[in-house]
């Protein structure tokens, strides 16, 4: 087969051009070939044959008029070879910023090496304003040009049954490369080296001893016993090793699944978490075979910035009756201040004294590891010293949280041995590894006992909510630390999906990727996703040694972990910004931030996503139409009325009328360059439009119409259909239309 390329080795950019070359197996014996030996300018243009014309004069090769495209642009994308017209090289040109498979010879009335039709022919302007080119889309006994005589068969294109599809897709979906990418593992464990096992292996512990005091604090936030945090911490890090493809991430337990997942529980037990996991692993698994992610983008940044810190400020919120010393029921922003109100009067001096200490304690080593100390050049003592000055302060930072639970705790235990109790301490923690167990699917709370469906429908929109936002917090996460990288959003569900899956097994509660973890991975210098072996293992290590001392951490101490950490979450300071873009985009975020405070977080997201589709609405039925004078080449002068996006029926009576006013005389051209879509409603608007304009003897053109847009304006049947998609026709329809108001008048 006769195919083209590219060759801009050694002309500059405004002279690329087209070389033809012959495949390796384009010859081979006893194999019928239809070959275009070289190319040249179009068959009826014998004045010029040359092997390569140059684009310096903006004249496409296979084009014999103005290429519109190349006035504006020096770069020509060229692929040759059509699906339709596979047999052959030379029938299309495929240009950048041109609708997918267009035909230049269709686009332009002539240029297809294939076509019959002749350069001058008389233009029979129909739908687009062009004609349809015969190469390319009918099938006739045979072509004849410059090239010789070929059968028309071969421009067929056969059908494809679906069984032949679906093998096709199922064979895809078993290759080496489908495997390869959704068990990321095998690409980098062949080629893993010792170094980057060192690496892993620091970030691993590090992040470990960072998860610890975390799961411990987001149980209690999420309103279940200090064990479960741990539970959730360790079998999510072993699964991700195998299908996660962000090194970065680090998964886990966070602050917002917490949140919402003690929202849900309505106080029922630890049944309805580990079973809102399962659930919400299958929701993600499945959303990702599904290719669901495009749900993602309906969150826009205001709605998440409102979303974020109203979530912040409520964790927060619960964690202050513990700063205090405080126990009362509740966990909703209003009901924590009404009873922090209420029983003011019960603080516990020393665990607030405590708990603000911590806070003071955690912000300030959060800012030790950007201590400048300065490594001098000179080899010697004095410079490794102050190189590992400054690695223990970055440790420092970044076990911060590992490092005042300690101390509290040692501090608890060292009064508990005095017979003195001045704080008040997380309690048992169950010690020993949990049992690997299907999630519950029942569950007795008191003398209720809850069926697979009761306890599915009290979680309610919460199986939804929490697996979006939890994928909506790993893919921040990972676009974060991605360095530029493409992060496969598709992999990314499946990943998580599993993780909660595998997680419910062992009596996880949710979990996700969580930005701070991620962080410290990142500053660690992780390798690859083997760093949450690590992780893990040190989790485990904790629940099978350590849990007998988890006894004596303070309360306090774990709430001031918390607020230190989602402090940094509120970004209201976003908000100015947002501010200063566009004032509008204010309103959803607001929105947003008060109903989560007020109601609930999942029904907070839920309104202000409902607040932005309907801008997003209001938006498709108030398109931009700009109107400008013109005059075309010939002297004509007309108005142009450009349309800004798609047309919809919401749209089609406020496009009409805003027409209507554009040109009360002049001859009017819509320019439909950036409608890319419409409806049967708006169709009927325009045929309408087209008799208003054709009964008060106006001329209207439309220009640039997509292929989509005219099948559909076609489908209504007009009268009279004027579309063009070049300059040069539409200077003609406008010479022809003035032509025919003279005759008229």
């Amino acid at each position: 087969m006769t195919k083209y390329k590219l060759n801009n080795t050694i002309r500059s950019s405004p002279e690329v051009t087209l070389t033809a070359y012959i495949a390796d197996d384009a010859k081979k014996p006893d194999e019928k070939k239809y070959e275009i030996a070289v190319l040249d300018s179009n068959q009826n243009d014998s004045a010029v044959n040359e092997n390569n014309r140059s684009l310096g004069s903006k004249i496409c090769h296979v084009c014999p008029h103005p290429c519109e495209f190349a006035k504006h642009s020096d770069r020509l994308a060229a692929s040759l070879v059509k699906q339709e017209c596979d047999k052959f090289g030379l029938n299309e040109l495929r240009v950048e910023g041109l609708e997918k498979n267009v035909c230049l010879c269709e686009r332009y009335n002539g240029g297809c090496k294939l076509c019959p039709r002749p350069l001058n022919a008389n233009l029979n302007l129909t739908l687009n304003g062009r004609e349809s080119c015969l190469a390319c889309h009918k099938a006739t006994d045979s072509y004849s040009n410059t090239n010789g005589s070929y059968p028309g068969s071969l421009f067929t294109k056969t059908p494809v049954s679906w069984r032949r599809k679906a093998a096709r897709r199922a064979r895809a979906c078993c290759s080496k490369k489908m495997l390869l990418r959704r068990v990321p593992i095998l690409q980098w464990l062949p080629n893993y080296t010792w170094r980057s096992g060192l690496s892993d292996t620091i970030a691993g512990i590090t992040v470990g001893l960072t998860v610890i005091p975390q799961a411990i604090a987001y149980a209690g936030v999420a309103g279940l016993p200090p064990q479960y945090g741990l539970y959730s911490s360790f079998m999510a890090c072993f699964v991700y090793t195998i299908f996660g493809s962000v090194k970065d991430s680090a998964i886990g337990p966070t602050a917002i699944a917490a949140i919402l997942t003690r929202e849900n529980l309505h106080g029922l037990g630890p049944e309805f978490a580990v079973l809102l996991a399962f659930l919400s692993g299958c929701v993600e698994l499945v959303m990702g075979m599904l290719q669901l992610g495009f749900l993602i983008d309906f969150i826009s940044g205001p709605v998440s910035v409102g979303f974020t810190s109203a979530a912040a400020i409520i964790i927060a919120t619960t964690q202050v009756k513990d700063i205090l010393g405080l126990s009362f029921p509740g966990g909703k922003f209003i009901q924590v201040w009404t009873g922090i109100y209420e029983h003011i009067g019960e603080t516990r001096l020393w665990d607030t004294v405590l708990g603000v200490t911590c806070i003071v304690v955690l912000l300030l080593l959060r800012k030790v590891k950007d201590i400048s100390v300065k490594v001098d050049e000179s080899s010697g003592k004095t410079r490794r010293l102050r190189k590992a000055a400054s690695q223990t302060l970055w440790l420092v930072s970044t076990t911060r949280n590992i490092l005042v639970v300690l101390a509290c705790a040692s501090l608890a235990y060292y009064f508990d041995t005095r017979q003195l109790q001045p704080f008040v301490l997380t309690g048992e923690v169950k010690a020993g590894l949990p049992q690997i167990s299907p999630p519950p699917f029942s569950a007795t709370v008191g003398n209720h006992t809850y069926t697979f469906v009761e306890m599915a429908s009290t979680l309610g929109s919460a199986i939804f909510v929490v697996p979006l936002l939890s994928i909506l917090e790993n893919i921040a996460l990972a676009k974060v630390f991605s360095e530029g990288k493409y992060v496969d959003a598709t992999q990314e569900m499946l990943a998580l999906g599993v993780c909660n899956m595998v997680s419910a097994l062992v009596d996880s509660m949710p979990v996700s990727g969580a930005l701070s973890r991620g962080a410290v991975n990142h500053a660690s210098g992780v390798a690859t996703t083997a760093s949450g072996l690590w992780a893990g293992a040190l989790v485990l290590l904790a629940l099978q040694y350590f849990t007998p001392y988890f006894y004596y951490i303070p309360k306090a101490s774990l709430a001031a972990v918390i607020i230190a950490a989602v402090v940094f979450m509120m970004e209201l300071h976003v908000f100015k910004p947002i501010w200063r873009t566009k004032k509008i985009d204010i309103i959803p975020a607001v929105v947003t931030f008060g109903s989560c405070l007020m109601l609930r977080l999942e029904l907070g997201i839920v309104i202000g996503i409902g607040v932005n589709l309907l801008f997003l609405l209001y938006a498709s039925a108030r398109p931009s139409v700009k109107v400008t004078r013109a005059t075309s080449a010939s002297g004509v002068e007309h108005v142009v009325a450009a349309v800004g996006s798609a047309l919809s029926f919401p749209a089609a009576e406020f496009v009409r009328r805003a027409l209507h006013k554009a040109a009360p005389r002049l001859p009017l051209v819509v320019d439909a360059t950036h409608v890319r879509a419409a409806d049967f409603t708006a169709a009927e608007g325009i045929k309408a439009l087209i008799e208003d304009f054709e009964s008060r003897g106006q001329t209207l053109i439309f220009y640039n119409v997509s292929p989509s847009l005219g099948s559909v304006l076609q489908g209504v049947r007009p009268r009279r259909l004027l579309v063009c998609s070049s300059a040069t026709q539409l200077d003609l329809l406008l010479v022809q239309a003035t032509q025919q108001s003279l005759t008229n008048s």
